[in-house]
């Protein structure tokens, strides 16, 4: 009976709240049995130390993330078998439902634990004739007489090119056009690939044999025409198109993983149009986060799973966690919460874009925007940065050469961009030239006065900022750094000189804010 009640009390504590959902990739989680698929650094009891100890602790670890985390369905990445799933399972009574897919003989699968009923589960093969990876597994739950699709991925790492990512991809698009249009399905996992990766990886040779063709984005159609689906549009494409849910975040927000201290998106939640419907279940605008616990993630570092050693001699250290971070985002079945867009729109009416600092909540203009009485107050060639009164700074990368420093502008923003997280105007037009400002120089920052490594202050011209330059940083009184980066090579100063900057851009990238060189009169050299 007691057993009973504790059923129904969870049963009604679930009804009462919105639906979590997470993905996770747990960075190897192998048992202890050798059965010549794992990793060499995990066959068991050997002198790399994966053993009974290191087992438990890697164990207790994961038990910890996920009570944390506390989701209702979580997916998860590299796993080794089902009995690991069903370990984690019993050792988590609140997930009564489990499941798990891999091809035999590779080392890692897929899974789900869910408090939510699974229907049903399948797998799409995606095989080459070189190469083992994971198939796409496609999990059908049912909550409250309403049913949804998970679909769980691990695309192929960037040791292959994208080609093999795009392959991941379609395989999951021709699935997802069998499904009626306002069927509700979240695709979520580590995909491998940036949210941005269109923009990201298309000068890289090594990877981009696709004619700059991405998976991600042109294939599951994240982006249309070069431009991220965003809720102003998503209902509005006949194309089966997807919103991916780091759009949510602050661009210096976007990250799961770090590699080089750069920030990077491998795991993401993205969404049919279905859940921006009138319709069953609702995506909660905003809810979208990444779990980062002090113990998960402390003084801009990830605690991943520690090993020492070459690459086939490492040796684990018996402790951290995975080098990725969860991600994870809130539904609703409330009716009071299945307009989501429409009230969206209202409040977009009640609040109308006027402003440059407006212009950082978008990711794309629907419609151009009106900026009165800007003042340009940097000015190198083509480029210029632009700031109102009262106001933030805005970069324009390009076609400004006829804009006149000093000068302020009422302009119309066509289109703005994010270049590896900067904020950019990309086209733009001069309505009228209003007149000159003697004192636009006040427009600039005091160095001394702000924290510069506050995104907030990204496009900003700093000034009376003095430090001595080693290894492409400049180092300041107090122990910190920041990044000294010029496209010409010929500008940057030297390592070992003291410098002042005297009118320089703020600027931010993958994650890192960094100054911006780009003239010789932007500095001098000594105190």
């Amino acid at each position: 009976m007691f057993k009973y009640l504790i059923l129904l009390i969870f049963s009604i504590s679930l009804n009462a709240n919105n639906i979590t959902i997470a993905s996770y990739n747990v960075e190897n989680f192998f048992d202890l049995k050798k059965d010549n698929s794992e990793y060499s650094e995990f066959i068991p009891n050997t002198k790399n130390q994966w053993n009974q100890r290191n087992f438990n602790i890697k164990l207790n670890n994961l038990l910890k993330v996920i009570n944390d985390l506390d989701a209702d369905i979580i997916a998860f990445q590299e796993i080794e078998n089902r009995d690991l799933m069903k370990l984690l399972s019993s050792k988590l009574p609140k997930y009564t439902y489990y499941s798990f897919i891999k091809y035999p003989n590779s080392a890692v699968g897929i899974g789900f634990l869910s408090k939510i009923e699974i229907k049903n589960n399948k797998n799409i093969d995606v095989k080459f004739t070189k190469r083992l990876y994971r198939p796409i597994l496609e999990t059908t739950f049912e909550y409250e007489n309403i049913e949804f699709k998970i679909f769980n991925n691990h695309w192929p790492s960037k040791a292959a090119p994208e080609s093999y990512r795009i392959k991941y991809a379609k395989s999951l698009q021709d699935r997802l056009i069998q499904l009626p249009k306002d069927y509700d399905y979240i695709l979520l996992g580590d995909f491998n690939s940036n949210y941005d990766e269109y923009q990201t990886f298309k000068n890289n040779k090594k990877l981009n044999n696709t004619s700059s063709i991405t998976g991600i984005n042109q294939i599951l159609n994240t982006t249309y025409e070069n431009k991220f689906v965003t809720y102003d549009d998503i209902l509005k494409y006949d194309k089966r198109v997807h919103f991916n849910l780091w759009l949510d975040l602050s661009t210096n927000e976007r990250f799961s993983t770090k590699f080089r201290g750069q920030n990077n998106t491998p795991d993401s939640i993205i969404l049919a149009p279905a859940l921006f419907d009138t319709k069953r279940i609702s995506y909660i605008p905003n809810s979208f986060k990444v779990f980062k616990a002090n113990y998960l993630f402390e003084n801009n570092n990830i605690n991943r799973w520690e090993m020492s050693g070459k690459k086939y001699d490492k040796i684990h250290k018996g402790f951290g966690f995975s080098d990725h971070l969860p991600i994870y985002a809130e539904f609703s079945i409330k009716k009071e919460d299945t307009n989501i867009l429409k009230k969206m729109q209202i409040n977009d009416e009640i609040k109308k874009i006027n402003s440059i600092s407006d212009l950082y909540t978008k990711e794309k203009l629907i419609d151009p925007l009106i900026l009165n009485d800007a003042i340009v107050i940097y000015k190198d060639d083509e480029k210029a940065i632009i700031k109102r009164q009262n106001d933030r700074a805005i970069y324009i990368y390009q076609n400004a050469q006829n804009l006149k420093l000093g000068y302020s502008y009422n302009l119309q923003i066509n289109q703005i961009y994010n270049y590896y997280g900067l904020k950019e105007i990309k086209d733009f037009t001069v309505l009228d030239e209003v007149k000159k400002i003697d004192n636009y120089q006040d427009l600039f920052l005091n160095a001394n006065s702000i924290n510069i490594l506050n995104f907030k202050y990204e496009n900003e011209i700093i000034t009376n900022l003095k430090g001595v330059m080693k290894n492409s940083k400049l180092y300041l009184d107090n122990n910190k750094y920041i990044k000294i980066y010029s496209k010409e090579k010929k500008l940057m100063p030297k390592d070992g000189e003291k410098i002042t900057i005297l009118n320089a851009q703020l600027a931010s990238y993958r994650g890192n804010m960094q100054i911006i060189i780009h003239k010789q009169s932007d500095f001098k050299v000594g105190f």
